[in-house]
């Protein structure tokens, strides 16, 4: 048996239709008058009190004596759109509830008051309807939705349409892979926080996040010109939301190692410098770029500096502060020897990059060079070339400087073609040089006598010979421009030191008109244990080939 309260409300509620739509085919005039934002619409009493209780509050309070009732609902949610719908269903008139309206239409009838203590099948009972049966049936409904109830808070906070759809979205996406991130960009930063929070408390796996960031950051953040020299100017309240954008998705970022590529990283890094984010959201960025160095390319690590007023082109600051993060992290992580290896050849080619920027200090320099682990270096090959273009860059260097620089390189891991081209560097200081071509002749006579050990070359013993008279004669070499350089750094020896050296030098006069780098230079490039004292080379046959040009040029 039906309840009898129901039963007079649904009787009720058939007469006022039957009455609703009396009065809009009689064409009666109207009776109220409302106002929502710009819009007026002329109506009448009957049908709105009838269904909508917040209009009945207000009609019941009117207090003036005029027949026709004026009232203002610029706070309606929708606005004016929304309210036509709902007047239309107090009317009785046709229309289609579907994904577009649905939002608009439920917040409207929240406002309105038109729940089923007014009418039975109101418009908010209707409305819950769809929402349950059809929009939060499929994440892209509950996406739509969720995406539409953000310009209309904080109703729809109210009638719990944010976290009913927060909790669809979140149930979907713990059971599919990623082919509904896409699907998330279009959310307001905040909401998008709150799904992915939502994903993690049903047992979503955090570092999974990475590629669902990875697409929300590069939607939101698009427009910043973060790979460019100067700041491009944007308005202030775009700014403002790209910072928030930025330092919740930095918030967000999972943990565990390689759940981010390091161009993505540096891509964030760039973008909370570029947008002055928090120091503590730039210090988080290089703290994992520091953990994934070992991935990291050149150009992650080329970072502009867009404060642009005549330092240095590119944040060296910065990398300073990755780099110490890599050392730090290689106590507690135990990198392997590829690892550091690469890290070493990347700062390697990060340095030879910004040693031709004049605007780079020397102490900015120096300090780079001195983070570098030395076994992560193989050879000092790069380092030297750094070295030389920062030199080549800055010819304005004291004799002090330069030897301060080139002492950061281990002269005695520089291969034979590095070796070459210091011996003829004439920005290299004089004590340099020499430290390159006395550990040279050093690795010659190791490979002669190992040469002699391990093999028997009777066609080629006159030559080994040979070397080992130029070897005697290169050491004499050596003595004689440390005593020149002793006479440069102490210019008031003693007399009795004077005529020492002095007959020293009459007894072994140097070569006339040659200079001691050219005289040492040539030497060196016949002490090689295959070729002949006339450069060319010998093999068992007897065939003779030009020895190959090993010297290269950094300059």
């Amino acid at each position: 048996m039906a309840d009898p309260e129901q039963h007079k409300k649904h009787l009720q509620s058939t007469a006022m239709k039957r009455t609703s739509e009396w009065i809009f085919s009689q064409e009666i005039p109207s009776d109220i008058t409302v106002h929502v934002g710009e819009a007026s619409f002329a109506l009448h009493k009957f049908p709105l009190v009838s269904k909508c209780g917040h209009i009945r509050k207000l009609v019941s309070e009117s207090s003036d004596g005029d027949v026709t009732t004026s009232i203002e609902l610029h706070d309606c949610p929708g606005g004016a759109e929304a309210f036509e719908l709902a007047a239309m269903f107090c009317y009785g008139m046709n229309f289609e509830i579907d994904m577009k309206n649905i939002v608009m239409l439920r917040c409207a009838a929240e406002y309105l008051m038109m729940t089923e203590e007014y009418a039975i099948g109101n418009l908010v009972g209707r409305s819950e309807a769809y929402i349950n049966e059809v929009a939060l049936k499929s994440l892209s409904g509950a996406v739509s939705v969720l995406h539409m109830s953000q310009s209309l808070l904080p109703t729809a906070e109210k009638v719990k349409l944010v976290s009913r759809c927060i909790d669809a979205i979140a149930i979907v996406a713990c059971k599919d892979t990623h082919w509904w991130a896409e699907d998330l960009t279009v959310l307001r930063i905040d909401i998008f926080q709150r799904v992915l929070v939502a994903m993690m408390s049903r047992g979503y796996k955090h570092y999974s996040l990475g590629p669902v960031l990875m697409l929300y950051a590069k939607k939101s953040l698009r427009g910043l010109e973060v790979f460019g020299k100067r700041r491009k100017k944007i308005e202030a309240e775009e700014e403002h939301e790209k910072r928030v954008v930025l330092e919740t998705i930095v918030s967000l970022l999972p943990r565990e190692k390689n759940a981010l590529s390091v161009s993505f990283l540096s891509m964030l890094l760039r973008s909370a410098i570029y947008l002055e984010t928090t120091v503590a959201c730039r210090l988080d960025l290089e703290r994992r770029m520091g953990a994934e160095l070992g991935e990291a390319v050149l150009d992650d690590l080329l970072i502009p500096l867009y404060a642009f007023t005549g330092h240095t082109l590119f944040d060296v600051d910065t990398v300073h502060r990755i780099l110490l993060n890599f050392v730090e992290f290689q106590h507690i992580s135990f990198p392997s020897s590829a690892e550091f290896e690469g890290v070493g050849k990347l700062m390697e080619n990060y340095m030879a990059e910004i040693a031709s920027d004049p605007n780079l200090s020397l102490t900015k320099f120096i300090n780079l060079v001195e983070l570098v682990p030395e076994h992560s270096r193989a050879t000092e090959d790069g380092i030297y070339r750094a070295i030389d273009i920062y030199l080549k860059a800055h010819p304005g260097l004291s004799d002090m400087e330069r030897k301060k620089v080139c002492s950061l390189m281990d002269c005695q891991k520089l291969s034979r073609q590095a070796c070459a081209h210091a011996a003829h560097n004439d920005r290299l200081p004089v004590q340099t040089v020499v430290q390159v071509l006395y550990y040279e002749q050093q690795r010659l006579r190791d490979v002669v006598n190992d040469g002699v050990t391990r093999v028997e070359l009777p066609p080629v013993s006159d030559e080994l010979s040979i070397l080992r008279r130029e070897n005697e004669e290169l050491k004499v070499e050596v003595v004689k421009i440390k005593m020149k350089l002793r006479e440069f750094e102490k210019p008031s020896i003693s007399t009795s030191q004077t005529n020492t050296q002095l007959q020293a030098a009459a007894e072994n006069p140097p070569p006339p008109k040659k200079s001691f780098i050219n005289s040492v230079s040539k030497r060196l490039g016949r002490l090689y244990p295959f070729v002949r004292a006339d450069g060319v080379a010998s093999n068992s046959k007897g065939r003779v080939r030009r020895a190959k040009d090993r010297r290269h040029s950094v300059s």
